[in-house]
């Protein structure tokens, strides 16, 4: 019997935690002991510290509810969502890049006709996006889903609002050229949520606890890798710092200002609004995954 000690336990952990049955699920509960312990090694914590925390990650699980992910803005603020997104993220070049999905994305959002507002009747500068959904041969990509959603012009979700329903959240649908084009207002940059444990241990650095102005889209198609990804406000603040590192310089767009009397879609505006023009380019499912090899393990 061998009985544990400091030079030992990890190589004994290791070697218990080697008996699960799932392959994939040893590999990585036996690297999680391997990494766990080198840090516990490094750092050497007292028992104070250690159950700090233990008590600060159960402190992230009672903040969260169904609309507040505290744990994805924890992984999202150490760069690991961005890590996780980048490393599965692989796609040839000309393809919509992925970003982080962010703590505030819901399922059933209200689906979203061609040219409707998604703001309603809250306040803001106008906007109007439009643009294509294609393949990366250049196809219009007829159906595919886009879910949509952003902060106010105060940089609040709905979840950050008490008793407050779905607002600014869509799903539209590409028509059979594969466009799509719905009116909204300007998002505004925002810090993340500082009332929680997150905001807490950041309040402790010098890092900045903003995101740029940005609007979400996860898109989904029959037989094409999902994307989730961003479009941020050219010249926008915290574009070079975003928090949660989700800025590309792919994903960066203009805000064209239009003059009142502009035509979109046949219909004469009668106010200053902005335009974003932006084609998303998918890519297969099954090229995803043959691009990402060797040519001669690809065929």
């Amino acid at each position: 019997m061998s009985f544990a000690t400091e030079e030992n336990i990890t190589d004994i952990a290791t070697a218990r935690w080697a008996t699960c049955h799932d392959p994939r699920l040893r590999e990585l509960m036996t690297t999680l002991v391997k990494h766990a312990h080198a840090f516990i090694r490094e750092v050497e914590p007292t028992h104070e510290e250690w159950l700090a925390a233990t008590e600060y990650l159960a402190a992230v699980g009672q903040i969260s509810d169904e609309k507040r992910k505290e744990f994805i803005l924890l992984s999202d603020v150490l760069g690991i969502s961005m890590l996780v997104v980048m490393q599965n993220g692989r796609k040839p070049s000309g393809a919509t890049p992925d970003t982080v999905l962010g703590p505030f994305h819901i399922e059933e959002s209200p689906i979203l006709e061609q040219g409707a507002d998604m703001a309603g009747e809250l306040p803001g500068e106008p906007v109007y996006l439009s643009g294509t959904v294609r393949d990366h041969d250049g196809n219009p990509v007829a159906g595919a889903e886009l879910d949509i959603w952003q902060a106010d012009q105060e940089g609040a979700y709905e979840a950050q609002i008490p008793d407050c329903g779905p607002r600014l959240r869509a799903l539209q649908y590409t028509d059979s050229e594969g466009r799509y084009g719905f009116w909204t207002i300007a998002p505004k940059g925002y810090a993340i949520p500082m009332d929680g444990p997150v905001g807490a241990l950041i309040s402790q650095t010098d890092i900045s606890y903003f995101r740029p102005a940005h609007i979400h889209f996860l898109l989904t198609a029959p037989g094409f890798q999902p994307v989730v990804t961003h479009l941020f406000r050219e010249g926008a603040e915290y574009i070079d710092n975003d928090v949660v590192f989700g800025a590309k310089r792919e994903l960066v767009v203009p805000f064209r200002a239009q003059p009142a009397g502009t035509v979109i879609s046949g219909q004469k505006i009668e106010r200053d609004f902005l335009t974003v023009d932006y084609d998303f380019v998918l890519v297969r499912a099954q090229n995803l995954v043959e691009e990402s090899l060797p040519a001669d393990v690809a065929g």
